[in-house]
């Protein structure tokens, strides 16, 4: 069932919601304007239903959160029988075993999948957290408080993930309440020369070789920055620098982890293991649960808790959070799954580039993580405002607003893919310049 055409949007509920949350919520959250916002009501699948009865397809994932789709009945029933039973906990003093069961599934998903032995686990409530629960581990294994990290990240925008964020519009109103331990360097790009690589290898080592850096923080493949995926050697080269220099590398995979890029990690697409793992979003499909996942060896720089933790939160390790995490890893583990983002990102791939205009740039990504880039911001916005008229949810991201961000749910069938394509090719055929 392809959405329809929509008269009103957003409908009268939705815009009285506006109204009322502009009046009491910070203004810099929510953006409000007239085709702006529609209130989410409840949502299945691909498809979510606003307040107004309206139905759209959402292929943001709801930023990428619920590849599976919403409320998948497994993960439903998982939050429903442990909500049922107990909500809450005290996870850093008397915890759950599904806390114990989580820590040893994401031991068995990554590093004892990938030869290196035993994981340990810090648990958290957002992205923001596992990265900066990884910094802090790097910090207590090398002693060296440095970060680099590179252009065009997004790790988060708690203040110690915000030092090395690579988007300025997120770092630049906050510059001076941030510690200044980040180096920021230039992400490279799969267009990057031989002679450039060459030479932005040379500037990493320089910074490496003088010792004060105790991490790498990277996006195997960046997610806010525009699905961009890197030059082949550029994790590597990263792996190559960081063993030789003592380093410890953090791959934030909290966007691009559990099937998103057609791997159950995205590393694995450039044969590289990180030292320290962020994981999110897709981890639980729909509840505020993160993570930072290391070999034992590195994790035991953490002391031994003597009854008061050095990093901890009043909610680690809910207990919905850790059954909704185990049901969802459980669907992410079964090969049908892979299976469905490489058969989705083969119908899409096939689909976008049958796509033809002056205003379009490029089709980047992996899997089912699509980027395109449009030759102006205004062009990919148009887009959004033009695709949520015929029931279409999608986002425009990038450091510069123009690139097309497309996040679908793993099920979409390929009518349902060659229709969204149609509308963008109507839409791109009606503006200005465009060959009709």
């Amino acid at each position: 069932m392809l959405p329809e055409i929509l008269t009103e949007i957003p409908g009268p509920e939705s815009r009285r919601l506006a109204v009322e949350l502009r009046r009491y919520e910070s203004r810099n959250v929510t953006f409000v304007s007239p085709e702006f916002p529609v209130f989410w009501e409840r949502a299945a699948g691909a498809n979510v239903w606003d307040v107004d009865g309206n139905r759209f397809l959402d292929l943001t994932s709801a930023f990428a959160v619920t590849g599976l789709g919403h409320t998948h009945p497994a993960i439903l029933e998982a939050a429903q029988t442990q909500s049922a039973k107990l909500m809450h906990a005290m996870g850093d003093v008397h915890p759950t075993a599904g806390k114990a069961e989580l820590c040893r599934i994401l031991s068995e998903v990554t590093y004892e999948r990938w030869g290196r032995g035993i994981a340990k686990t810090l648990l958290g409530n957002s992205g923001s957290d596992a990265v900066e629960a990884a910094l802090k581990t790097a910090l207590l294994v090398t002693g060296k408080s440095g970060v680099i990290s590179f252009t065009g990240g997004y790790h988060g925008l708690g203040h110690g993930a915000l030092e090395t964020v690579g988007i300025p519009y997120f770092r630049t109103p906050f510059q001076g309440q941030l510690a200044a331990f980040g180096v920021q360097l230039p992400y490279w790009l799969p267009s990057f020369s031989a002679e450039r690589r060459a030479e932005l290898r040379r500037e990493l080592q320089t910074v490496l070789r003088a010792g004060r850096v105790g991490a790498i923080l990277v996006e195997p493949i960046q997610g806010r920055g525009g699905e961009v995926v890197p030059s082949p050697d550029f994790l590597p080269t990263l792996r190559e620098l960081a063993d030789a220099e003592g380093v410890v590398l953090i791959h934030d995979e909290i966007y691009t982890g559990f099937n998103r890029t057609g791997r159950l990690f995205a590393g694995e697409h450039f044969g590289v293991t990180p030292d320290l793992i962020c994981l999110g979003k897709g981890m639980a499909s729909g509840f505020p649960i993160s993570a930072c996942v290391g070999p034992a060896d590195l994790m035991d720089a953490w002391p031994e808790s003597s009854g008061e933790a050095l990093h901890t939160s009043t909610f680690l390790g809910n207990p919905v959070g850790c059954a909704m995490a185990l049901a969802a890893i459980r669907e992410h583990r079964r090969p049908e799954t892979a299976v469905a983002v490489e058969t989705s990102a083969r119908l899409w791939w096939e689909a976008l580039s049958e796509l033809n205009s002056p205003h379009l740039e490029t089709v980047r990504g992996r899997g089912l993580m699509l980027g395109l880039e449009m030759k102006t911001s205004r062009v990919a916005q148009g887009f959004m405002l033009f695709a949520l008229q015929r029931g279409v949810l999608v986002l425009a991201g990038g450091p510069e607003g123009n690139v097309i961000s497309l996040t679908p749910p793993f099920s979409l069938t390929e009518p349902t893919i060659r229709w969204v394509v149609a509308q963008l090719q109507e839409y791109l055929t009606s503006l200005p310049g465009s060959i009709s």
